[in-house]
């Protein structure tokens, strides 16, 4: 059996019906796993979980629609997966929000606040939700989607940047909890990726020439290139890893 087979795991990735979550409930789907579509709106989701089962058969993945910030939407969406599946063995926090660009005191409170609840509380909470079966079963990854962001200062996505640090933290603490009982959390943290997120990012064009001078590998990334990393931390073949950032990046940060 491959080290990265997820044949007989049922995964949970929120913000999965487009760009980088997508990716990685494909990819998740590709391997074996049963896969829950999650964002806001039924009909896109629906488009991915269509296309899965299409390509790999029908039940391999299912639609529950929730938005982050509501707590009882994120009770919805675990209490489904469980009726349907009666478990999840690997939890992808991704969805994540950015509503301000600019210098850190031009910033809205309540900007700020949608950050940082969509961005930090939204993943306690879903995590939460989902551990108490994994510690009682002695088995469990949990991936957070951050950002190298999250890794140095930004003059123009600083509250973003404060989250995604924010979010590897999270990851560290729990990893120190969930350890003993054998139940990993980790994060990725992507450079900049070509997804409809980050749009306001990639179609600035002098800042783009200026990043692709700056990256090693002289390009940014495709949200695929994220799903192979989400890929290896929910399987056999990172086992022994937890509390860790794993950055995917092209080498900006070196």
């Amino acid at each position: 059996m491959s080290l990265f087979d997820l044949t007989g795991q049922v995964a949970l990735i929120t913000g999965s019906s487009r760009g980088i979550g997508r990716a990685i409930a494909e990819r998740m789907a590709e391997q074996g796993a049963r896969v829950v579509i999650s964002s806001r709106k039924a009909p896109a989701c629906q488009e991915v979980a269509d296309a899965i089962n299409a390509r790999y058969g029908e039940e391999r993945a299912i639609v529950v629609t929730a938005n982050i910030s509501s707590k009882s939407d994120l009770e919805n969406v675990v209490a489904q997966t469980l009726a349907k599946w009666g478990r999840i063995d690997t939890l992808v926090c991704n969805a994540a929000s950015n509503p301000y660009y600019g210098p850190q005191a031009g910033i809205a409170d309540e900007q700020f606040r949608k950050i940082l609840d969509n961005n930090i509380i939204a993943n306690h909470w879903l995590i939460n939700l989902v551990s108490p079966a994994m510690l009682a079963r002695k088995s469990g990854s949990i991936i957070i989607v951050s950002s190298i962001g999250g890794l140095r200062g930004s003059p123009i996505i600083g509250a973003y940047c404060i989250s995604k640090a924010a979010d590897m933290q999270l990851a560290r603490n729990l990893a120190v909890e969930y350890g003993p009982f054998n139940v990993r959390v980790n994060c990725i943290a992507p450079g900049l990726i070509k997804t409809d997120f980050a749009r306001a990012l990639w179609e600035d064009a002098p800042a783009l020439d200026e990043r692709m001078q700056t990256t090693p590998l002289r390009r940014i990334g495709e949200a695929d290139e994220i799903a192979g990393a989400a890929v290896y931390l929910a399987s056999n073949a990172s086992t022994y890893m937890t509390g860790q950032s794993l950055v995917v990046d092209g080498g900006v940060t070196i």
